[in-house]
């Protein structure tokens, strides 16, 4: 059973969430103020939040920022803007996806199911490791490494290099990416992928605003450069 922390003021709001998510099967708890979320999460042994913009004591980006300096656990963030402002500041700051209020039940537990169907492990029959460079996933072990050193990426970025790492060398469409990495269930902004794209090379790159692993390529999408002599477009 997969455990929800559920952080919402609106107590009416959260009732309904609540009774909807224990009626699909989820374990959830319920805060209703932003630093007391923070505290029980902290407490540990959640699978996801879903987390409110607007929270009395500190708000719903604020607790996203401070949940991301320790974890990587899906975030779903709920609110009441309907602005593109909004959502690339939530995903700048490490959701995962999210949901502008009025919503329908049945829309946010397939959202959900999305986020946590993406953040769970490779299923299958996956190679052990992938290698580009000094570049390394240790699929079985959901672990990336770079010069050496382990580097912790949310689900979404993670899901993003894989795709990246079976492809090496080849120029991937934002179309491609989008539908592989959420598999059908994009709803946001394109610029989301870029949002994410930013955060691997922050993570991977040794300049990047230079990058030598994930380079730009113009009117297309992305390419995982093989190392070798420079080629292509940054």
């Amino acid at each position: 059973m997969k455990r929800i922390l559920l952080i919402e003021d609106e107590e009416p709001l959260a009732d309904a969430l609540y009774y909807t998510l224990d009626r699909e099967g989820f374990d959830v708890e319920v805060s209703h103020d932003g630093a007391a979320g923070l505290d029980r999460f902290l407490e540990g042994g959640f699978d996801l939040v879903v987390l409110d913009l607007m929270l009395p004591s500190m708000d719903g980006l604020e607790v996203c920022r401070r949940i991301r300096t320790s974890s990587a656990v899906p975030i779903l963030m709920l609110t009441a803007k309907d602005s593109e402002v909004d959502e690339v500041v939530g995903l700048e700051l490490g959701a995962d996806d999210y949901i502008t209020k009025p919503f329908s039940t049945r829309n946010l537990v397939a959202r959900i199911r999305a986020v946590l169907r993406r953040a769970d492990k490779p299923a299958g029959e996956v190679p052990e490791r992938l290698a580009c460079g000094d570049l390394v996933m240790e699929c079985d072990k959901h672990e990336v490494f770079i010069r050496g050193e382990e580097v912790h990426l949310t689900p979404i970025e993670y899901r993003i290099l894989e795709g990246f790492m079976r492809r090496p060398g080849k120029a991937l469409a934002r179309e491609f990416l989008l539908n592989s990495v959420w598999e059908g269930d994009f709803f946001g902004s394109p610029k989301t992928l870029d949002v994410h794209i930013r955060h691997l090379r922050e993570k991977l790159e040794e300049d990047p605003a230079s990058p030598a692993y994930i380079r730009t390529v113009r009117g297309l999408g992305y390419r995982l450069e093989v190392p070798g002599p420079s080629a292509g477009e940054r």
